[in-house]
């Protein structure tokens, strides 16, 4: 079931992906620590979405994705946990800890929608930080090449 969106900002209105992610991360910390670890994943997915609707982002929970494969689509193939601000996708886990298989699906779901940049938040751990990560899709650097370290020669 698709939720409601909520929009308080301009609908042309782009945000620093820094500061979204940052405020998501703020805001998994803080739902972290007052819930505590291991309630089930859509305790933590239906709180986080609330608060950043309160924050003014909108948010679409259990958002359905067509797949075309071969000249054909399938309808609602699988459903993203979360799409902030129409690009930030957050997959959401209540595990002990994230496995490969986590990375995996969240970066093929970046892949398939064409977005760039994915949440992957595990609250089932002791500390939040823990199981955060950031995941890219088809990542470009922003920085001149001759400003980047690290480069093979």
């Amino acid at each position: 079931m698709v939720h409601a969106e909520t929009r308080r900002r301009g609908e042309n209105e782009t945000r620093d992906s820094e500061k979204v992610t940052g405020d998501v991360l703020d805001t998994a910390i803080r739902l972290h620590r007052e819930l505590g670890p291991g309630l089930m994943e859509r305790v933590y997915e239906i709180v986080l979405a609330g608060k950043l609707a309160d924050m003014g982002y909108l948010v679409e929970r259990q958002k359905p994705i067509d797949i075309i494969f071969e000249d054909q689509c399938f309808k609602e193939a699988f459903r993203i946990d979360m799409l902030v601000d129409g690009w930030l996708i957050i997959e959401i886990k209540s595990v002990d800890a994230l496995n490969a298989a986590h990375h995996k699906q969240l970066h093929t779901y970046l892949r398939l929608t064409k977005q760039s940049v994915g949440l992957l938040i595990n609250f089932g751990g002791v500390k939040l930080i823990d199981g955060f990560k950031r995941v890219v899709n088809d990542y470009k650097p922003s920085a001149s090449p001759r400003l980047r370290v690290n480069q093979s020669t």
